[in-house]
């Protein structure tokens, strides 16, 4: 029988990052004021040399630091999965898999980029990274990071996810980071959006706006950013190289590979390292899963936009609902943001990966058929993912074909039990972004 937990050893930890670039181009970031291709030096006030030379790398294969790697060995390599039960349940023919991020020490994918960050900004005498974070993830997985490299680290946490997620910000203490729930009063765009907004429940545009004024106006910090650029979806290829290697050990191969988009590191880092196939010519479904009520792949433009909403960033071009976009507080904060990687908008509008988008109650149902038949309770922001994957495999049991299915299950759902109690009293509300404001965001894109 084929085993349901597919391992590898520590040797097989990737020693190289897989960079999708050198088979992709793309569109180069812009600076904001002289409308030029960003240099190294536009970018040196807050990010570190290497990872300025990794964001504008072409070379296929960038190696891992062996410090770097050491400490992957925590958690990695991590485990991918076959869903016999779930799929014993659905009655489908197709094979159903998942590759594990849970594991790691913060419970998402998030430590893949946060340890490589932490390390390249150690190794150039940075001593405090500021940053922001949606539902806590990326904020929690860098003050984990930086706990090894003896760096300080300030995050400011989109405030309707500091209310809603309080053992995030316990979790990110317990690594001795400073947090704060944003817009607050301590830059001066978050004092300007409270007193604009007082009752605002925050973006990760705002929460972006307040890390960067920060680390640029102090001294020895830098600015740290958890998705979206392409450093971090690189960083995150560990997790598509060491799928490939464990549906090598079956003989196997996907036929569709599914994962959330919030930034699109999830789901970049997963799928990037089956692209090169795709390209030439291996019939792969990719299938990109967002939120209705933060729908920027399936609604948004593709176009360039700040990443941030005090507009500081370099523009990229990216699918993008607008940098004044304010989504509601749904659940599924990691996945509340306006953007989305340019690299992974790039294959998108290529037709190369297939958008989605779901509403939180059906995102909700597959999460608890999956606690229920494979035990793990996952993050609502995974379980978007999921849902592509139950919709595919229902197909498979209509149709008869028996296909394998993977997902990238992002993390775990430890911290997020309040929002599975209110789905399990009926209390969580669905919701469509209007497409009136989708406009109203759009009409205020930058003029390239």
């Amino acid at each position: 029988m084929e085993r349901d937990k597919i391992m590898l050893d520590e040797e097989s930890i990737p020693d190289k990052w897989y960079n999708i670039h050198a088979d992709v181009d793309l569109p180069p970031p812009i600076h904001p004021a002289t409308h030029e291709s960003i240099t190294p030096e536009d970018l040196s006030v807050i990010f570190p040399k290497e990872l300025i030379a990794q964001e504008m790398s072409k070379e296929r294969w960038i190696p891992v630091p062996d410090e770097v790697r050491d400490i992957y060995r925590i958690w990695r390599p991590t485990p991918l999965y076959r869903a016999r039960r779930l799929e014993q349940f659905l009655k489908t023919p197709a094979r159903i898999f998942y590759k594990w991020e849970g594991v790691s020490p913060p419970g998402s994918h998030k430590p893949n980029t946060a340890v490589a960050q932490a390390y390249y900004n150690a190794r150039e005498g940075v001593e405090r990274l500021t940053t922001e974070t949606g539902a806590g993830q990326w904020g929690s997985a860098l003050a984990f990071a930086c706990s090894f490299f003896d760096l300080q680290c300030t995050v400011y946490m989109v405030r309707c996810s500091y209310e809603q997620k309080p053992y995030r910000r316990i979790l990110m203490q317990v690594w001795e980071a400073d947090i704060t729930p944003s817009p607050s009063e301590r830059t001066s765009f978050g004092k300007r959006v409270r007193e604009e907004m007082p009752d605002t429940s925050g973006s990760l545009g705002i929460a972006i706006s307040e890390a960067i004024e920060d680390a640029a106006k102090n001294e020895n910090t830098k600015y740290s950013l958890g998705s979206v650029l392409n450093h971090v979806v690189l960083h995150q290829t560990v997790m598509g190289l060491e799928m490939k290697k464990q549906f090598e050990m079956m003989d196997a191969y996907p036929d569709i590979l599914c994962g959330c988009v919030g930034g699109g590191s999830n789901f970049s880092g997963g799928v990037f390292p089956f692209i090169p196939d795709k390209l030439k010519g291996r019939d792969i479904t990719c299938i990109a899963c967002e939120p209705t009520a933060c729908p920027t792949l399936t609604k948004g433009a593709y176009t360039y936009d700040f990443g941030d909403t005090a507009c500081q960033t370099p523009l990229l071009k990216m699918f993008t609902l607008g940098h004044s976009f304010v989504p509601p507080a749904i659940h599924a904060g990691g996945l509340r943001y306006h953007g989305d990687a340019p690299l992974l908008c790039k294959l998108v509008e290529e037709g190369l990966i297939e958008a989605r988008a779901y509403h939180q109650n059906e995102v909700f149902e597959a999460a608890t058929l999956f606690s229920r038949t494979e035990g793990f309770v996952i993050a609502p922001e995974a379980a978007h993912g999921l849902r592509a994957v139950i919709d595919e495999a229902i197909r498979c049991r209509e149709s008869g074909e028996e296909k394998t299915i993977c997902f990238i299950n992002s993390g775990h759902g430890h911290f997020d039990l309040g929002a599975y109690d209110l789905y399990h009293r009926h209390m969580l509300q669905d919701y469509e972004y209007p497409e009136e404001l989708i406009r109203e965001a759009l009409s205020n894109l930058p003029c390239v």
